[in-house]
């Protein structure tokens, strides 16, 4: 009993993928999928008519020798041919056209509803898992509409019209093919069952074979640094075995149907030519019907055991669409508030109150934060790693929300502010600089779309990357490898620089931006950074000294607390005080190690950030 419950949810699952997909697509492309279904009904018809002609031809040609009959079946055959060649190459190409614009439109529907999401879902999500869902698992969408218009206009009526002529010309042995449908139904019902969950297994599987890639192709220099290659190539041979294994299991349950279908089709039409054949001998019948109903029996076979393979096939469309809308089905974690304003902020005054935070059910990060960034002045926060700092500035442009307290630029709860107005006030530099397929100039105006090319060489001079730009093969117009492969570390944290400059925003971030550059850049960058802060409120997470003690106010952080405030001279003069510990420390260093004593690594979860 529990086992046909779960059969019959399987089913109504199938049908509800399957109506929703209709719903979506089947208005969009109305006119163009009727064009198909009339091509596909006259490939049908023809069809039909090729067998229904065979008794005329046996009868009227051989057994009765009538020539002046001939040309007109001839005439009639040939029409159908073209008829048949027409519409099969119409139809192929409509439903071409169509299947290509669908997957086009999940595509960007997929990106377009990734982008609404917040930072967390990528957070726990693989980047190659998506990657892979949007890439190959749309193609689910146009096959399951695809496959249920060829099958209905095609392969149903192309049955349902060879059984007519099977039936008109001869009930007796139309029953005996009959008899053999019910057992492949039932194993074909079996076999779909089981075919939907080792479908959804092999396209995960097949999903972190493609994360494996990536991670050997993007970390290429670490692998070869730590001889790692026998271990990635390891690694990635388990993945790809169980995937191959997978993908084996898929096909023996996909082709096991085959030897079902060949034996009964077999068994059937053995049984009508022996029924034909001792009629023809004993009782002395013309042969034409039965080689009319002979010519339907075989043409029937194909389109019978498409229809018969229909659930297995709609099963594995199935199982990538709902995947696809797995994600379309994610809601936004940060929507903006209803009644959000697109808010200006004129000061730019910074202040958290009272904020706390923790990264889903884990282990709260911040704790009850409260401190003023002021306006035009810059605010460094420093700490130990894991203190919270890149934690506490990811929330300034909401890629996180505060558990509980607020975060208020001008006195204005930011939460109450949409997303794009706040984001557009805010210039961002992150530990790791990324940058994107395209020139350099591309990179640098994707901060500003509408900034000029002096603009954008003003913003690389400002951060020391326009000499080095220039230096390029093709300046500013160089395309990038990925994420900037064929530019330094020092050069990518510059470009990074230079784009959020290009912004031009009254709010600059700066996620411990000069951590990439070696002594004489940093150097050079924080001289360019000094005009480039002035009548802005920076937020800039530092670890170096020189970068530290230039700021007008510095919040010291340990454990998701702050446990000071003040300037660098000050908290200086504070001996007892863990920033004070923390620069003798520097300074038994020689000044060759950072204040901090460790780079702006992993904040707890907050590397996510």
């Amino acid at each position: 009993m529990a086992r046909d419950r779960n059969i019959k949810q399987d089913v109504e699952s199938l049908t509800m993928v399957i109506r929703r997909i209709i719903r979506e697509n089947g208005r969009n492309y109305v006119k163009t999928y009727l064009f198909a279904a009339f091509c596909l009904i006259l490939v049908a018809a023809t069809t039909a008519f090729m067998a229904w002609i065979m008794e005329s031809v046996i009868n009227e040609a051989f057994a009765k020798k009538n020539a002046d009959v001939i040309w007109l079946i001839c005439a009639s055959i040939l029409a159908s041919f073209i008829i048949r060649g027409a519409a099969t190459y119409g139809q192929a190409v409509a439903l071409a056209k169509v299947g290509n614009n669908m997957v086009a439109r999940y595509q960007q529907r997929l990106v377009d509803h990734l982008m609404t999401l917040g930072v967390s879902y990528f957070g726990d999500t693989r980047s190659a898992q998506i990657a892979a869902q949007v890439s190959q698992n749309v193609a689910g969408i146009r096959d399951v509409m695809n496959l249920t218009v060829t099958s209905l206009s095609r392969d149903l009526l192309t049955l349902v019209a060879l059984v007519i002529v099977m039936v008109t010309k001869d009930p007796i042995l139309s029953l005996i093919v009959f008899v053999g449908a019910p057992p492949v139904l039932l194993a074909l019902r079996y076999i779909s069952k089981r075919l939907r969950s080792v479908t959804r297994d092999s396209i995960i599987l097949n999903s972190r074979v493609l994360s494996a890639m990536q991670e050997m192709v993007q970390g290429i220099t670490i692998v070869k640094a730590f001889t790692m290659e026998e271990q990635v190539s390891a690694r990635s041979a388990a993945l790809i075995k169980a995937a191959e294994e997978r993908a084996n299991r898929i096909a023996r349950l996909t082709e096991r149907t085959s030897p079902l279908t060949e034996m009964v089709a077999g068994l059937a039409i053995s049984g009508v030519i022996a029924y034909a054949a001792f009629r023809s001998i004993y009782n002395d019948v013309l042969p034409g019907a039965f080689f009319s109903f002979i010519t339907a029996l075989l043409l029937a076979y194909d389109p019978a055991r498409r229809l018969a393979r229909l659930q297995i096939s709609l099963e594995r469309a199935v199982v990538n669409a709902r995947m696809i809308y797995e994600i379309l089905d994610e809601e936004p974690t940060q929507g903006d508030r209803p009644g959000a304003r697109d808010t200006v902020f004129e000061r730019a005054r910074i202040e958290f109150r009272n904020v706390s935070f923790g990264y889903g059910q884990g282990v709260p990060v911040l704790h009850d934060v409260s401190f003023t960034a002021e306006a035009g002045k810059t605010t460094a926060i420093v700490g130990p790693s894991g203190a919270g700092k890149s934690t506490l500035i990811s929330l300034v442009p909401r890629f996180y929300d505060p558990s509980s307290g607020q975060v208020l630029i001008d006195g204005v709860d930011i939460a109450t502010v949409t997303k794009k107005a706040l984001r557009q006030q805010i210039a961002y530099v992150s530990q790791q600089p990324w940058l994107f397929e395209g020139t350099i100039r591309d990179n640098l105006r994707f901060a500003r779309p509408d900034a000029t090319d002096a603009e954008i060489e003003d913003a690389a001079r400002l951060a020391n990357a326009h000499e080095f730009i220039l230096a390029q093969p093709m300046g500013y117009d160089t395309p990038l490898g990925e994420n900037g492969v064929n530019l330094s570390g020092g050069q990518r944290q510059r470009i990074s620089i230079a784009r959020a400059l290009v912004r031009d925003a009254p709010i600059l971030l700066l996620d411990e931006a000069t951590s990439a550059l070696d002594n004489e850049s940093e150097a050079a960058v924080q001289k360019a950074l000094e005009g480039a802060m002035r009548n802005r409120t920076v937020l800039v997470i530092a670890h170096r000294l020189s970068t530290i003690a230039r700021a007008d106010r510095i919040v010291v952080m340990q454990g998701g607390q702050v446990v000071e405030t003040g300037s660098h001279a000050d908290l200086s003069a504070s001996k007892g005080g863990l920033y004070a510990r923390l620069q003798a420390f520097s300074d038994m260093s020689g000044g060759a190690e950072p204040m901090m004593g460790m780079d702006a690594g992993a904040e707890g979860q907050g590397g996510k950030a």
